[in-house]
């Protein structure tokens, strides 16, 4: 019976425990909180969107770096094979919008519940508030882990997942990177990511709190497109966030480190620049004699009214019968590109999860072993891989722990 230890008791660490008892193993795992699952438990805003019910094709699509990495391990352990896991422990799922995967009950708690019910049934041993210092090898391969007070604990093999470094608090500090590193192993540079972005714009924080629904976004390098994209967003009081503009970050992030982008919005995109013009001329036509400021309220959203107003450039007192052709032109211009300014990121307080991490190239994708230290396997977000929101982070979690929990459990000793 091979003896593995675990690093960390998030989700991957947790399915990893699960996965490797179920194959006859002896799992111990690690965890340097007072609780298992603390990031897991506000994913999802405390709903835990555990996967996505797309077709397994499409998540090497969300996957933004390293996708032909996944290739085996998405296949061994398929987002339905996740959806099976949980339903035949008990736990019911729904898909919602966007192909979305949730717990039926629409709590967090009960993925994390699930997972320590079976790991408890199956015989795993858990040391929570016991934070691992280094791992150590011996003869090119693993050999121990020790722990924070000193003591060394043996084993045959190692799962290390740690996470990143995002949303910190949740004890994402950074270790495995660490780990990693006093290894020999290559860990590529890290950034926040699935993050909100930063503007320019006096007029941004003005919308604080204002969702648009069913907008597109386009952000561009000078006259390259980087990102265009269909959905909903939230204007901050420090730039703009919303499913639509964390997803931008994961792939623009980058650049933006570099220098600004031009994010453009378009704010009906269900109609075309001519159509938009008939519906505006419209409008003014039943107005015709009232001012500007008075004749385009079903246009927008109240608190985005003023700021369109004065975007125009077109005087509010304006009667609309004396709106000039020109003026309308720029005015139905500025509603299908309102430009905004993106100059940063926001930290990792704030990141969904990290983009970076343990180079996949010194990492067997069939296994997630170490190709430098046999006896090591590193799974979930401590790994060079990052995906859109939808699901598609923790999928790469589960189906990188099944990995290397199935391979640990059989490795020769």
């Amino acid at each position: 019976m091979n003896n593995i230890l675990i690093i960390g008791g998030g989700a991957a660490g947790m399915l990893a425990a699960v996965m490797a008892a179920r194959e006859g193993a002896k799992v111990t795992l690690f965890e340097k909180n007072e609780k298992l699952g603390k990031k897991l438990f506000i994913t999802g805003k405390g709903r835990c969107n555990l996967t996505n019910a797309c077709d397994v094709e499409d998540l090497f699509t969300a996957v933004k770096t390293n996708a032909k990495f996944m290739y085996s391990s998405f296949y061994s352990f398929t987002n339905q094979d996740v959806i099976d896991f949980f339903e035949n422990l008990g736990m019911r799922t729904k898909v919602e919008r966007g192909d979305r995967v949730f717990p039926l009950s629409n709590h967090s708690s009960d993925v994390i519940r699930t997972l320590e019910e079976e790991m408890r049934r199956l015989g795993v041993e858990v040391h929570l508030n016991t934070a691992v210092r280094k791992i150590e090898a011996h003869e090119g391969r693993f050999a121990c882990i020790v722990l924070a007070n000193g003591k060394k604990v043996k084993g045959d093999g190692c799962i290390v997942a740690t996470g990143g470094i995002s949303y910190p608090s949740t004890g994402s500090t950074g270790d495995g990177y660490r780990f990693a590193k006093e290894l020999g192993m290559k860990v590529t540079e890290c950034m926040p990511s699935l993050v909100p972005m930063e503007t320019e714009e006096p007029w941004v924080p003005t919308l604080q709190g204002l969702s648009l629904r069913n907008v597109n976004a386009t952000i561009r390098d000078g006259k390259k497109k980087l990102y265009d994209d269909f959905g909903e967003m939230l204007f901050t009081h420090y730039g703009v966030s919303g499913p639509l503009m964390l997803s931008a970050s994961s792939v623009v992030g980058k650049k933006l480190s570099d220098h600004p982008l031009t994010l453009e919005i378009d704010l009906k995109p269900a109609l075309s620049a001519e159509q938009l013009d008939q519906r505006v001329l419209r409008d003014f036509e039943e107005n015709q004699n009232r001012q500007f400021k008075n004749a385009i309220h079903k246009l927008f959203p109240a608190k985005l009214l003023p700021v369109m107003i004065e975007l125009s450039g077109i005087d509010p007192e304006k009667k609309v019968n004396v709106i000039s052709k020109e003026e309308r032109a720029h005015f139905v211009s500025l509603i299908k590109k309102l430009p905004v300014t993106l100059t940063g990121l926001r930290g990792y307080k704030e990141a969904i999860i990290t983009k970076g991490g343990v180079s996949v190239k010194e990492i067997d994708p069939g296994t997630m072993e170490s190709k430098k230290i046999p006896g090591v396997y590193f799974v979930g977000e401590v790994l060079d891989l990052d995906a859109v929101t939808g699901g598609f982070n923790l999928q790469i979690a589960w189906s990188t722990a099944c990995a290397a929990a199935r391979a640990c459990a059989y490795q020769k000793i």
